[in-house]
């Protein structure tokens, strides 16, 4: 689920421009957050602090491989919102 259209759009041009064998690991990291959206293990971490993306906070980062997927939970509404997908840079988290 996406907060926005513009989120949404920003998503997939990301997404199509990464490598297939990427791609595919970060549809099943995707995948498997709506069975477990607060998965244990080194890959999975919960941001400190607040960080905005297009004016929503994201609370939990996801690895996969060079990747980052940034995102939120709504427990009340048991959806995980899906807000930011990069390239692990000096700029992912800006």
């Amino acid at each position: 689920m996406f907060p926005s259209e513009r989120i949404e759009r920003s998503f997939q041009k990301t997404l199509e421009k990464i490598p297939t064998d990427y791609r595919a690991s970060i549809v099943a990291a995707i995948r498997s957050l709506t069975t477990n959206p607060r998965p244990e293990g080194k890959r999975t971490k919960q941001l400190a602090g607040q960080l905005i993306v297009s004016q929503f906070t994201a609370q939990y980062r996801l690895r996969i491989g060079p990747y980052r997927l940034l995102y939120d939970v709504d427990d009340s509404r048991r959806k995980v919102i899906l807000l930011k997908l990069a390239k692990r840079d000096e700029h992912t988290y800006s």
